[in-house]
Parts: C-alpha cells; structure tokens; sequence
C-alpha cells in the first residue's frame, strides 16, 4: 500500500484541527476579555532508505541519504495573550485591564480562577460578581445605599453612599499574572485554572510588580483578527483540498497497478 495514502490522511486530520481552531476564534469575536488560539503542528517520523553520510565504496561517503517523512501531527493549541482593543461603556461596574494580569474569580466549588473579562455586576447581597454570579476574589460588597461607585487606577473601590459627602473605600481588587500565560487551562466561561505548566499565580495591586492598572467605565473586547482567520481559514481549505487530492490521485495510482493485465 503507498504511503501518500496515509501521509495525506494525517494532513486532512491536521487541516480539520486547524478549521476547529479558527471556527472557535471566530465563533467569539465579540466574547468580551477572549483571547485567540493557534494551532502548531510538527512533522512526523522519517522512514530512512538511505542514512547520510553511509559509505557507498571504500572512502566514499553518501553527501545525502533518502528520508521520507511520514505526515503531520497537532503539536499543541496555545493561547495568544496580546492585548484586545478596548470599548467604552460608560457603566461603572465594567473593567478593562490595561496591560498584564487576571482577575481573580472564586468557583461555587471554592477553587479561584482567572479572568481577562471585566464585565461585572452587583448580586442581591451587593456583591461584585461576574456575569454567572461567581464574585470577585476578595470579595468586594457594594453597600445599598450607594450613589456612585469609583475604581481607580490601582484597584481601589469606593462608594458614595446617600447623605455622604466622602466616598468611603469598600474593596480593593487584587490582579494575578503567570510567568508562562500560554499554559493556563482555559474552561470556558472566560475564565482560566492555574497549572503546572502556568506556573503558580502572582497576585498584588494594579500597577505593581509589572500588573497592568485598571480602567473603569471600559471593557476588553476579542483579540481576534478576522481578516487573519478568514485567511487562514482559505489556506487550511486549500490545504485539505490538496492532501484530499493526493489520496485521489495514490487511489487512481493503485487502480492502474490493479488493472495491469499479462
């Protein structure tokens, strides 16, 4: 059986990875604080035929030997962490991060994850929240009577309550950032769990330690390009075109050696 059949078989799967990918990158081009993938992929095993190098006579070395590589395989889906445009939207409970880290988010199960999306509101108990109701981490109570919320460049939230002149500081939002972002797990939701291969989390006020500061009233929008996906998504087409046109023609080729007659 030729090879091309199997080789051009792990290309199509390849390619169909690749769509996956971009169709999740534009599937949420308006999914506040996301953040886009890539797939990378490597080659194969070579089968050796002929080893470089190998002596052909006495005192004669081969300059070049016959390797025939055997495919692609996914190497890994990462994570791109470039900076999303920003949009104003003037409420005050919405948050962009303006350069690096994560809001912390608690998990009904009491696990903290990690968020690049600032979209908050406030729940019955006046809790700072994300939009599934898990609050931040700390946790940060807007009190009832409150008039205006302010939350300044390094986190610091604070209430202007009815009858008070003064707002009064009821919170500080503490950020997070990784030494390798890329190997976050992402779990949906916007959200991100810590991992091994992440490293653990460094936590501290906006603005300090390399952490981004916080813009109120603004919210990070897609980092996705969509004239750089729907290119790629025309070169992965192309791509699963031509390897589904290999398989035809090794097919064509193997029809012909079938029907050879003595």
């Amino acid at each position: 059986m030729q090879r091309s059949l199997f080789i051009a078989a792990t290309g199509m799967e390849a390619q169909r990875l690749n769509i996956d990918v971009i169709s999740n990158n534009l599937a949420n081009v308006n999914t506040t604080g996301f953040k886009k993938s890539r797939a990378d992929f490597q080659e194969l095993l070579y089968q050796g035929l002929k080893t470089p190098g190998a002596s052909s006579a006495e005192g004669v070395e081969l300059p070049v030997g016959i390797q025939v590589g055997l495919g692609v395989k996914p190497a890994a889906v990462q994570k791109m962490f470039q900076q999303g445009d920003f949009v104003s939207t003037g409420n005050n409970l919405d948050l962009v991060i303006e350069g690096q880290g994560f809001f912390k988010i608690l998990k009904p199960d009491g696990e903290v994850a990690y968020s690049r999306s600032g979209s908050f509101k406030l729940d019955s108990e006046g809790k700072m929240v994300n939009s599934d109701g898990y609050p931040l981490e700390p946790a940060i109570t807007i009190p009832a009577n409150t008039l205006q919320i302010t939350i300044t460049q390094d986190g610091t939230v604070s209430a202007l309550q009815a009858g008070s002149s003064t707002p009064t500081q009821v919170g500080q939002i503490e950020l997070s950032q990784f030494i390798n972002p890329g190997g976050l797990e992402a779990i949906g939701k916007n959200l991100f769990l810590e991992t091994g291969s992440s490293g653990e989390a460094t936590s501290g006020n906006p603005g300090a330690d390399g952490l981004g500061s916080i813009n109120q009233g603004f919210l990070e929008m897609s980092n996705v390009n969509i004239v750089e996906e729907m290119v790629n998504m025309i070169v992965s087409q192309r791509a699963y075109e031509l390897n589904s046109k290999v398989v035809q023609s090794s097919d064509d080729m193997l029809a012909i050696a079938n029907n050879i007659k003595r």
